[in-house]
């Protein structure tokens, strides 16, 4: 099949609140290949959670699709019906969601988790069940897998809980796998080994793959590309390598330069201001208030993506030399 495996064109994301309609996603193009990892990257705010959601048609009122095209193994996701969308949901995309503690359920056990998501997708119970729970454990590193599907989510450590969440993701083979934040609230050495199973599972399983996260570390450890996103839209996307070297967008650039090094001072100022509020968008250049290289333009006219070269982008008037 050609074309990419999700195609992600003008997405807009809306939320009715009593002060008025919030702009969350303003028209967000973005694909993920098959087998390919992709990093979505931006601060707290920006919208990245609100298009994992939008893609899988998990949004609740008062949010809502405005407008936009998600195609996904060459189906458009928002105009299928919710029957065949349930298909999709687990079997063709599935999603890591934050904290993974609180989306496990707490009076069941891991094993009765996956022994019922089996039953339900693949049809498969009993003996089989088991044996399928007992692999899936297996394939996501969990040690003692007779022990964790024996236990509930409470007796677990947060590390085995993410296991576990990737092992349900996992149950019916997807195509495409979502992690929201996969490793936060994690400790480091524990963040380190879910990205080296994520990357495995990539190199094992062919499985394309949508990160998700704020944390530039992970992208650069897991990510084969990179979309950064600010103020409900894709502002720069590069390959990590050529993004990390040149980033172009003033906002990757000051992103960048707020790395924590170790024994190092922060590489520039920290970025002023916070992400603008969905109900108040500036004119122009979401960014443009608080960029560095804001021109009188900048506030006037809303950038189109200008393509730089092959598979880079930069939504910006004046970008990066």
């Amino acid at each position: 099949m050609s074309g990419p495996l999700l195609e992600i064109r003008g997405l807009r994301v809306e939320f009715a609140t009593p002060r008025g309609v919030a702009r969350v996603l303003v028209g967000v193009d973005l694909d993920v290949d098959r087998g390919e990892v992709v990093g979505l990257v931006g601060e707290s705010g920006c919208g990245k959670s609100v298009t994992a959601l939008a893609v899988l048609r998990l949004l609740r009122a008062p949010g809502r699709v405005s407008g936009g095209r998600v195609r996904f193994q060459g189906r458009d996701l928002l105009a299928l019906p919710e029957p065949g969308m349930r298909g999709v949901r687990g079997r063709g995309i599935a999603m890591i969601f934050q904290a993974p503690r609180d989306c496990l359920n707490p009076v069941l056990t891991i094993g009765r988790q996956l022994g019922l998501l089996l039953a339900r997708h693949d049809r498969v119970a009993g003996g089989a069940a088991t044996a399928r729970a007992r692999e899936l454990c297996e394939m996501v590193e969990l040690p003692d897998p007779e022990r964790v599907l024996r236990a509930y989510p409470h007796e677990l450590s947060g590390g085995m809980c993410q296991r576990a969440m990737i092992a349900l993701a996992l149950a019916c083979r997807p195509a495409l796998l979502i992690a929201d934040e996969a490793t936060t609230a994690l400790d480091v050495t524990v963040q380190l080994q879910i990205l080296l199973l994520l990357r495995g599972l990539r190199d094992t399983l062919g499985l394309a793959q949508l990160i998700i996260t704020h944390n530039l570390g992970v992208v650069a450890e897991a990510c084969q590309r990179v979309a950064v996103m600010y103020a409900g839209e894709i502002v720069e996307t590069a390959a990590v390598g050529e993004l990390f070297a040149a980033p172009r967008h003033p906002y990757t650039r000051r992103l960048l330069a707020a790395r924590p090094r170790i024994g190092a001072a922060p590489d520039g100022e920290p970025i002023p201001g916070s992400v603008p509020d969905p109900l108040a968008r500036p004119p122009g250049c979401a960014f443009h208030p608080r960029c560095h290289r804001a021109q009188p333009r900048c506030g006037e006219q809303h950038p189109e993506p200008a393509v730089l070269g092959p598979g880079r982008t930069v939504r910006c008037y004046y970008p990066e030399p």
